[in-house]
């Protein structure tokens, strides 16, 4: 008999693997700033500015990011695990090799970011804005989703793991092998009917067949009792 053929190509993500660390003693983030091994510990990071900066073999563990601007940062074979705040700025960041953990996030903006073997992993992330990003072997694992854009987005080997999507906005998107099948709440705000080239469960879609009716222009009624 026929092996059956997978239905889709699951992200490829490496664990992230820390050298021994020295703390960070500076006072704080700076433009264009060089980061290698260093770990940021419990600071308040909020309202300054590390704008073009390289993280390399960092680790940010519960650090505020209230407002810190950190367009088109750089972070590689990273952590940043229980950070929070609202507001921070990582338009046209590159994430390559990171785990995000626990994070809890409101308004974070990373239009236009560039995210590779990256897994975000628990926490909760409000109104996170991925539009115009690209995203590739990327896995959201045990998240809470709260209206996510990723309006013109570019998603390529993408796994949504036991997570909660509310009110996502998919418009626009281009998808390549991404999986929803356990997703434990679906709930697509915009965007429906660009579901191709990712996977769903049967239950999802008898949940979203809805959506896709009215996408197609077809209205669904229950007709008279009876016939005859």
């Amino acid at each position: 008999m026929a092996k059956a053929r997978r239905t889709t190509t699951a992200a490829r993500v490496a664990e992230v693997r820390l050298p021994p660390l020295e703390p960070y003693e500076g006072g704080g983030l700076e433009p264009d700033g060089d980061y290698d091994g260093l770990e940021f510990s419990g600071l308040d990071l909020g309202g300054q500015s590390g704008r073009g900066a390289r993280f390399i073999d960092c680790a940010l563990r519960e650090c505020a990011l209230d407002g810190t601007e950190l367009v088109r940062a750089r972070f590689v074979d990273s952590v940043l695990s229980g950070v929070r705040g609202v507001g921070a700025d990582l338009g046209g960041a590159s994430l390559r090799d990171v785990e995000v953990a626990d994070a809890r996030l409101g308004g974070a903006q990373l239009h236009g970011a560039a995210l590779e073997r990256v897994l975000i992993r628990g926490g909760k992330i409000d109104y996170l804005n991925l539009r115009e990003s690209r995203l590739t072997d990327v896995v959201f694992q045990g998240c809470v989703l709260s209206e996510a854009d990723f309006g013109g987005a570019q998603l390529e080997r993408v796994e949504f793991r036991d997570c909660v999507l509310r009110r996502v906005d998919f418009t626009a998107v281009r998808m390549k092998d991404v999986d929803l099948r356990t997703v434990a709440e679906l709930d697509i705000a915009r965007g429906v009917e660009r579901l191709a080239g990712a996977v769903i469960s049967t239950a999802q879609l008898l949940d979203l067949a809805p959506a896709f009716a009215a996408q197609i222009g077809v209205r669904v009624e229950d007709g008279p009792g009876g016939r005859g």
